[in-house]
Order: C-alpha cells, then sequence, then structure tokens
C-alpha cells in the first residue's frame, strides 16, 4: 500500500520545479526588459526636427525616400536632441513670451510676427520677392450696384497705377465686370444689400490697409469730369489735410454749405452756415466737418475713425459731424479740395435694395433706418465720452455732442 503513495508525491514535484522555472522566467524578462528600455533615449515628438530632406519628400512623393528612411531622421535627430539636453541640464532654453508682441502672438519670436498686411495680389509661382512690379501707395473702393457699371467705369480712369482699386458689390453681381480691363486687376467683394461702412468696418482694418497712405471710401454715384486724383493727393499733402473730400458742384446735391465748392482757391477748411447752426465756428457744420460721400483718409486718421464706427450702425449718418475726434486740430486738418471737385449725381440706387413694408417704397425704410442710426450713435459716443471723463473724476464738458 506504500507504493502507490510514493508515486503520487513524486509525481507532483515536476509540476511544482516548472512553476518555479516559469515565475523565475517571468522575473528575469522583466528585470532584462526594463534595463533595455531604459537604455534609450526618450523620444519626443514635439521636439523632432525634421530636416529639410524630409520636407521634401512630404511635398514630393516621388523623391524617392522610404519611410524607414525618414524614421531614421527623427530618431537621429531626438538622440542629439537628447545627448545636448543631457550634457547641461543647467543651459535648457526658457519659452518664448514677448509681452510687446500683439495679443495672442506672445509666444512668437519678435522676428516672425507679421502684425499687419496688405491687398497686394501675389503670383502662384517664382520667387516671393520678385511678385510685385508695383506696389501702390493709396486704396479707393466704390460701393457698387451692375447698374452704376459705367459711372464707376469712367472714375476709375481717374485713378493712376498708383492705386488699388476695390469693389463692394452690394448686388452680387461681379462677373459683368470683367468687360473692363482694370477690374481683373481690382479687388471684388461681394456680399449681398450691404453699405460701405458695412464693408469697410469689416474688410479695411488698420493692419489691412496700413501700406496706404491715403484711403478713398467713395459712393457710386459721383461724376468726375472734373477730378484727377494724383492732383487730388498734391493738394491734400500741400494743405496738410487728414481727412478730406473733393468740392461738390455748386447746383446739384448739396446739403451743407462747407463741401460746396469755391471756385477762388485750392482748398477751404471753414464755413458759414444758417443762422444758430454753429455755436462754434471751429466746429461743423461749420469747420472740421466732411460728409462721407467722398470721403479721402490719411493713413492715421482712417486707424482712429475705423475703431470709431459700429458694427451694427451700417449707414454711417453722424459719423461726419464725429470725424473731428480723430485729428487735432480738426478746423486744420479736415477741409475740402476745390480745385478738383465732383458732382454728386444722388442716385438712390442702394435705397433701392431696402424692403417695402406698410405701403412705403423701399428707400423710405432705408431713410427711416439712416435717421434711427443717426440719434444711436449721438448717444453712444455722449454717453462713451461722459463715462470716460467721469471715470477719470473730471467733470464732462458740455461739448461731446455730434
Amino acid at each position: 500500500m506504500a507504493k502507490p503513495g510514493i508515486l503520487g508525491r513524486s509525481s507532483s514535484m515536476p509540476r511544482s520545479n516548472e512553476g518555479m522555472r516559469l515565475i523565475f522566467s517571468a522575473v528575469i524578462g522583466i528585470m532584462l526588459g526594463y534595463l533595455f528600455g531604459i537604455s534609450f533615449p526618450t523620444v519626443n515628438i514635439t521636439k523632432l526636427h525634421f530636416p529639410s530632406s524630409i520636407v521634401s519628400y512630404i511635398e514630393d512623393r516621388n523623391s524617392g525616400i522610404t519611410t524607414q528612411t525618414l524614421l531614421n531622421h527623427a530618431w537621429t535627430s531626438a538622440n542629439s536632441h537628447k545627448k545636448n539636453n543631457s550634457d547641461s541640464k543647467s543651459d535648457e532654453i526658457p519659452k518664448i513670451y514677448v509681452t510687446s508682441n500683439p495679443k495672442g502672438a506672445e509666444r512668437l519670436p519678435p522676428g516672425i510676427v507679421v502684425s499687419e498686411t496688405d491687398l497686394y495680389p501675389r503670383r502662384l509661382w517664382g520667387e516671393p520677392s520678385e511678385d510685385l512690379t508695383i506696389q501702390p501707395r493709396y486704396l479707393v473702393t466704390f460701393t457698387v450696384g451692375i447698374a452704376q457699371k459705367a459711372n464707376i467705369d469712367a472714375a476709375v480712369k481717374k485713378f493712376s497705377e498708383n492705386f488699388t482699386i476695390m469693389l463692394f458689390h452690394y448686388d452680387g453681381r461681379t462677373t459683368e465686370w470683367d468687360e473692363f480691363e482694370w477690374s481683373k486687376r481690382a479687388i471684388h467683394v461681394s456680399v449681398s444689400k450691404q453699405t460701405k461702412w458695412w464693408y469697410a468696418k469689416r474688410f479695411l482694418h488698420p493692419d489691412v490697409v496700413a501700406r496706404y497712405d491715403y484711403i478713398f471710401i467713395w459712393d457710386e454715384d459721383l461724376g468726375v469730369q472734373h477730378f484727377n486724383a494724383e492732383e487730388y493727393i498734391k493738394l491734400v499733402r500741400k494743405h496738410g489735410l487728414e481727412i478730406s473730400q473733393p468740392g461738390l458742384e455748386p447746383d446739384r446735391g448739396l446739403t451743407w454749405q462747407m463741401t460746396k465748392r469755391r471756385g477762388d482757391r485750392e482748398v477751404h477748411k471753414v464755413t458759414e452756415e444758417r443762422p444758430g447752426w454753429c455755436s462754434d465756428p471751429h466746429l461743423p457744420p461749420c469747420a472740421a466737418f466732411v460728409e462721407i460721400m467722398a470721403t479721402v483718409f490719411s493713413r492715421d486718421a482712417w486707424r482712429c475713425v475705423w475703431h470709431m464706427i459700429q458694427n451694427d450702425l451700417i449707414h454711417g449718418w453722424g459719423l461726419d459731424f464725429a470725424l473731428r475726434k480723430c485729428v487735432e486740430p480738426a478746423h486744420e486738418k479736415i477741409g475740402v479740395v476745390d480745385a478738383q471737385w465732383i458732382v454728386h449725381q444722388g442716385v438712390p440706387s442702394l435705397g433701392n435694395q431696402g424692403k417695402s413694408e406698410n405701403g412705403r417704397a423701399p428707400w423710405e425704410g432705408v431713410r427711416g433706418r439712416c435717421r434711427k442710426e443717426w440719434g444711436i450713435f449721438q448717444a453712444r459716443l455722449a454717453d462713451a465720452e461722459k463715462k470716460y471723463y467721469l471715470d477719470q473724476g473730471i467733470t464732462p464738458p458740455n461739448s461731446t455732442s455730434v
């Protein structure tokens, strides 16, 4: 009876020994794996520096570089970076943060920051440095509908190649303008039923138009038979005008005496209005005033005016009375150029883009909106100035109205 017992004990021993061998092998494997793993440098994917050959491969799959070659490059770069870091941990490169950079770009080195742009079209080929054979110094914009195509064609021809031409299309029709050679070089922006101040606020940011010495923001219904843009610029510079407009032909489309052309001078900056209209001879509408139909801004003046344009007040009514806020002294730097004059034809083309409601014509609704915006703008500007003075502990002056 002893034999079966002996056989039972001896048969369990091989299984016990086999289990011990498995446990021992696993422990040795883990230790070897750990030692093997720590012998390799840590690869930080965000710090891989790809040579130009890899970039070329990404751009041209026919270069013949294999995936293995790419990995070899990446591995070499990472290994080199690890070695450099291990040489001297005290030499770790600090992170870039430049508070004087534009907001949002603080983590960039200043040398790569480009805070301004331009409206110069560029080629799809060749050397970038050779793209521009001419860099216009001035910008003229017209807010247009196709019905005024002939008039705009005549107007554009009064502007030399020193001007970038930009058309804002409120009727959505752009291709019909291609019959004009100049239109193929112009910049076209099309959004249905919008005004020039809506466009200006969204597409003429001061950092976008910073290359231009002067910005012309004009209506589409202007007769330009007696106007030359280059001569106009000369007179604006000569008389130190930061905000200006051409004189208006006296017998048509005239609202204010200030904008009326004087036939005996190059420029005028003051006028006389109806009794009681001007509490101060240096304030609008007797001075420091031009209308918004054919306004011309210097670069610096436009930077200020752009910030004053309200996003929701798209007609710009009241803006002409507030332009003086952007130059100093306003009665010296705002004026009308008489020697280069235009005719306001008074075509209500944009007004007809309105909606007929309650039996009123479309233009009546548009005009009603204009008047309402003027009141809103006046109130906003007055409230903003009052708040500023109160915050500074100063009694608000009485001359804040527009």
